[in-house]
């Protein structure tokens, strides 16, 4: 007999041999209905495994990210095997799943797939689907396994870095691969198929190899699925900050500046502006004090502070001076400046905490493959705060951060989020600094927190930052996708890096605990997220222009200026559009552009003092006509429902 753990904790005793099906079964007949793939002591393993130990059981579903994981996966096999019979003579190489459905490269030496080959092999995989062939795992030899694949040198290279005893294919139909595991039961599942694109990519991604073909794809077990993820596409594609970004002309890249470096433009800068200001008020209120370090540090900065070890491959080449031997680096982080910020002077217990706060630019160097508009980029501001606190202020001092954070969600409407406590990696501490005790108590203090807050919480292992544990918050937009927003960590390793002290009520020197926090994280990054979860409809408070007058004719730009001037006594945002055309082509234009109100004034208007309103989306249901004055009342109401109030 075999103990089986479940993930609620309880112990069930299995016969040896028992199959993850099996124990599905044993808990109810609609459990096992919907089980398609599992893990077993942390590795995948298929439905019809034969458990033969001890150990630890999940069971996934296709609404699990693992059970999409297997379900993806074993599409690809099947669309390998349709690829290999429609082109004969193709090397596979990789196919692995990836967020949202997987990908296949393949050498297809002098042939080539096409946008008009998409429908016959979308055609094929479903028909091979429908034969409901099972996916079974077998051991193969290192001997055998390369001479099955004596002819695929991306195969055999492979299999030559792995060790005999643990290789493995893949078996469905008549068509085998080199595999690890992690199948669905049978092809019959897949009951939806779409090639997304192919593209370029190089062997193990290495330039220096030969290229590729890639080719995307996904799949659903409902045909309605398919056909919600494609209308979630096309949306996806009309909420593209690169493409709103231009329209509404907020940013901007030029290959003379550099790639991965965006230009603000007047409209962009002033949101950006807009949405330090927003943070920099609650700091102030928080007791927050504004710093500025410069872009560049001298490189033994970042040596001690480790980011030159962790970063520096990623980093900008080191900047040399005409002084022989000194070297300099564009900053990868503002937390070692901060460190040597407090180090000015000497601290005591009755000080602290100190909270600095510092929209600083740093610098990474990213890959020119992975720069994506405003989310990666290699140069970008980070709303950076580092609180340096006593070990008995920690937990107050993270909870008024998670406030801060929830704060600024509520204000942009982020409702929807689970917070991530990001820890260590289980098995790998080499990619970490600092003594297990100080991480232990770094990460008790945020799962003790959050716990406190009442924030609906995961842990992860393994994506700790390299100093100290984080709490990660993991935001919905408005089409369901999720993004990491705001960062809160505990690091208890910068403080002894650099030697920072303050002294106690007994007289004696003492290590500070360091908090990191950035509400946005990066303001590139958030306000692309920003954009595209609104569809660049800000909250009013933010837009760059609340309002554009709209005057009839040029007989009223009079009475347009007038309602400017009063506008802007009130502090209303308003531009006014007197270009020589139709008031049906402005108003055209005024949508396309996202302004909030259009206020448009002809004759009647100015005699009577109104401005007739037109809200932003809302073609067809009428225009209202108000004063000035009420205009004014009705902006001021929505920010104020809108602008939450942040109570320290």
């Amino acid at each position: 007999m075999i103990q089986i753990t479940l993930p609620d904790g309880s112990v069930k005793e299995f016969s040896k041999g028992t199959t993850p099906m099996e124990v599905a079964k044993s808990i109810s007949e609609g459990l096992a209905r919907n089980i398609i793939s599992a893990s077993f002591n942390g590795t995948a393993v298929e439905t019809t495994t034969a458990l033969t130990t001890d150990g630890s059981l999940i069971l996934y579903s296709w609404n699990d990210k693992e059970g999409k994981k297997a379900f993806w996966h074993s599409t690809s096999h099947v669309m390998a095997q349709v690829l290999e019979e429609l082109w004969p003579g193709i090397k596979l190489t990789l196919g692995p799943a990836i967020d949202n459905g997987f990908y296949y490269d393949v050498d297809f030496g002098d042939q080539k797939i096409t946008d008009a080959d998409f429908k016959r092999v979308e055609d094929r995989v479903l028909e091979i689907s429908r034969g409901k062939y099972e996916f079974s795992m077998r051991s193969v030899s290192k001997a055998d396994a390369l001479e099955i694949y004596k002819d695929n040198e991306y195969k055999t290279e492979m299999i030559s870095n792995l060790e005999d005893g643990t290789i493995t294919f893949c078996d469905h139909s008549d068509f085998f691969d080199l595999c690890r595991g992690g199948h669905i039961p049978n092809t019959g599942i897949i009951k939806a198929f779409k090639i997304m694109s192919v593209a370029g990519a190089y062997w193990r991604g290495d330039e220096k190899n030969k290229q590729l073909t890639r080719v995307y794809g996904i799949s659903f077990p409902k045909q309605k699925e398919l056909t919600e993820y494609l209308l979630l596409i096309e949306e996806a594609k009309r909420r593209d900050h690169r493409k709103l970004g231009k329209e509404l002309e907020l940013f901007a890249f030029s290959q003379r500046v550099g790639q991965g470096l965006p230009l603000w433009l007047p409209k962009g800068a002033a949101l950006r502006e807009r949405l330090e200001q927003f943070l920099k008020k609650a700091q102030k209120k928080a007791g927050y004090e504004q710093v500025a370090t410069p872009h560049i540090g001298q490189k033994e900065l970042y040596v001690t502070s480790g980011h030159y070890e962790k970063y520096g491959a990623d980093s900008f080449q080191p900047i040399t001076t005409p002084t022989d031997g000194e070297e300099f680096l564009l900053k990868p982080m503002n937390c070692p400046h901060h460190c040597e910020i407090y180090n000015v002077r000497p601290w005591s217990y009755k000080d602290l905490p100190k909270r600095y706060a510092e929209f600083g630019t740093v610098y990474r160097y990213e890959q020119s493959g992975e720069l994506h508009g405003l989310t990666r980029v290699r140069g970008f501001t980070q709303d950076d705060a580092h609180i340096f606190c006593t070990p008995e202020q920690l937990d107050e001092e993270f909870k008024k951060v998670i406030d801060l954070v929830l704060y600024v969600f509520g204000s942009l409407g982020f409702e929807n989020f689970t917070a991530q406590i990001s820890l260590r990696d289980k098995e790998n501490r080499e990619k970490y600094i600092g003594s297990d005790e100080n991480w232990e108590k770094a990460e008790n203090a945020i799962i003790n927190a959050a716990k406190d807050k009442n924030l609906s919480t995961v842990i992860e292992y393994g994506e700790a930052a390299f100093y100290g544990p984080k709490l990660d918050f993991m935001v919905k937009d408005a089409l369901g996708r999720q993004w990491q927003l705001g960062t809160i960590q505990v690091d208890y390793n910068l403080p002894e890096r650099f030697d920072l002290t303050y002294k106690g009520s007994d007289n004696e020197l003492h290590r500070p605990v360091m908090i990191h926090r950035a509400p946005f994280g990066s303001m590139e990054r958030f306000i692309a997220i920003l954009i595209e979860h609104t569809a660049g409809n800000f909250p009013i408070w933010l837009m760059p222009e609340q309002a554009i007058i709209l005057s009839l004719s040029e007989k009223y730009e009079k009475y347009a200026k007038k309602v400017l001037d009063l506008l802007e006594n009130d502090e209303i945002r308003a531009v006014i559009d007197n270009r020589n055309e139709t008031i049906g082509r402005k108003i055209r234009d005024a949508e396309t552009q996202k302004y909030p109100f259009m206020l448009i004034v002809g004759e009647e208007e100015e005699k009577n003092g109104t401005i007739s309103v037109r809200r932003h989306g809302q073609e067809g249901k009428g225009n209202i006509s108000v004063t000035i004055e009420e205009f004014a009342a009705m902006v001021k109401e929505e920010i104020s429902k809108t602008l939450k109030t942040f109570n320290v």
